[in-house]
């Protein structure tokens, strides 16, 4: 049955990238204009020594352990309809009983410090949450709708003392020094003026043609703006981004989505928060985001990778988490390639992570104790990565990382890779003596790991080489 889920868990990575992440190392690299601001300038530059962060994707979806609000697209795609289908419902007959979820969302084991002070632990250093997914419920007192958290039908806001989880979050992160943003999506599939009900929706975009009804588009415009407005107003703290997604609302562009007005909003109270309108190209996408995909090559640009600890975004009960080994793995790729890596919880309807969610933070926790100096303000080396040695440098000292391969829990007795020669001493995090090296007729060095060492390694699953450079090549 495990084998089983995992392969259902790849095949629905696979299918998710490819839907909602078309763009290739090369666009990105070329489609990218830095922000006008000098302040959103500078704090991007101070972004992207953060490295590590923690996604939640969390809202009524996971009362059904489905993925996300999709299963509400109208489309013949097997993991969307799958939640109808298993329920044995017509598209309507789903679409009324998944708005009504929220009449029974009740998460009352919720406790974000729990969350923050396990994302403190494991390293991270900022926190992007859901305060709106595609389905248009809010997880936030917006007063643009009642279809919130915070509503009188929701249970949540008569079971809580502190019903807006927006902000009990984003306050407890900060609490840990970690810096929040917010995810919001520009679809709203519950706002009649983007799925209008006199046609029926055909796809994630609009269902009805913008230029033939401008007031109801420019009515949505005006919603969005207020809701950007709501959450950068002060009431949730100082964020650091504004994440959008499903920045396209119609196929021919003529439903523009009011970049500058909502920017404007949110910078009349935050002068350098961080717009990140994804896949647009524009100014305002002041930084990069593949999707559950890490660029072969560092890019030329700000950039960071959001990936799954499952293989889903949101809970799916049963759905395998990937090893702590693999997960350093990504984020030393990622970090390596001079990006930041955000990597994705599923909170459980009640308002808890899962064990292994834990466990993977812990354990992730325990190497940046050792380690965590060749992630933090690291930049890109000229080499990223050689075999199984990865490269991170700041200024003239260069990190190597030696990964693990599954088996391979001990670092081999010589380690070889081509990408920087040492001025000098090479040691190893975490222990005190300096290791022998040479150099080989290749170009490349030989570095000696001691039995002693071996014996008694400082950390599992990647270690750490540091060394001054004398060349790079």
């Amino acid at each position: 049955m495990r084998k089983i889920l995992a392969l259902a868990a790849a095949v629905f990575m696979a299918a998710a990238a490819q839907a909602q992440d078309t763009q290739s190392t090369q666009e990105m690299k070329i489609n990218y204009i830095a922000p006008e601001e000098e302040a959103v300038r500078e704090h991007v530059a101070r972004w992207q020594d953060y490295k590590f962060g923690m996604f939640i994707h969390w809202g009524v979806y996971s009362e059904l352990g489905v993925v996300e609000s999709w299963s509400l697209v109208p489309q013949a795609v097997s993991w969307m309809y799958r939640a109808r289908r298993e329920r044995g419902m017509s598209y309507n007959e789903y679409v009324d009983f998944y708005n009504n979820l929220y009449r029974s969302f009740n998460p009352t084991q919720f406790d974000p410090s729990k969350w923050a002070e396990a994302a403190s632990y494991a390293g991270m250093k900022y926190v992007v949450f859901t305060t709106k997914h595609h389905d248009g419920f809010c997880m936030f007192d917006t007063q643009a709708t009642d279809y919130k958290i915070t509503s009188p039908n929701c249970p949540y806001s008569r079971s809580s003392a502190h019903p807006n989880i927006a902000k009990e979050l984003f306050q407890a992160f900060r609490d840990k020094g970690i810096k929040p943003g917010a995810y919001f999506s520009i679809a709203d599939w519950h706002h009649q003026d983007y799925w209008w009900d006199f046609f029926p929706p055909r796809s994630t975009k609009i269902n009805y043609p913008a230029k033939e009804f401008p007031e109801k588009w420019e009515r949505f415009q005006d919603f969005l703006v207020q809701q950007v407005s709501e959450l950068t107003d002060g009431t949730y703290g100082d964020l650091e981004m504004l994440w959008f997604d499903l920045g396209h609302p119609s196929d021919d562009d003529s439903a523009e989505v009011p970049w500058d007005r909502m920017a404007a909003a949110a910078r009349a109270s935050q002068p350098d928060i961080m717009m990140v309108a994804r896949g647009t190209g524009g100014k305002h996408e002041n930084y990069k985001t593949p999707e559950q995909t890490i660029p072969e090559q560092p890019l030329d640009c700000p950039w960071e990778s959001c990936i799954t600890m499952t293989g889903s975004w949101s809970y799916r009960p049963g759905w395998g988490y990937k090893s702590t080994r693999e997960i350093l793995n990504i984020l030393v790729k990622v970090v390596s390639r001079g990006g930041s890596l955000l990597l994705n919880v599923g909170p459980r309807p009640d308002g808890t992570l899962e064990d292994e969610a834990y466990e993977r933070l812990h354990e992730i926790g325990d190497w940046m104790q050792v380690n965590s100096e060749a992630i933090y303000a690291t930049k890109a080396w000229s080499t990223c990565q050689d075999g199984k040695v990865c490269f991170t440098a700041k200024d003239k000292t260069v990190y190597a990382f030696y990964m693990a391969e599954n088996g391979e829990d001990v670092i081999p007795a010589e380690i070889s890779f081509s990408g920087v020669i040492p001025d000098g001493e090479v040691r190893m995090l975490g222990y005190d003596k300096p290791l022998r090296w040479k150099k080989n007729s290749d170009g490349g060095i030989s570095v000696t790991i001691p039995q002693r060492l071996r014996d008694k390694l400082p950390c599992r699953d990647v270690w750490v080489l540091r060394m001054n450079a004398a060349q790079q090549q």
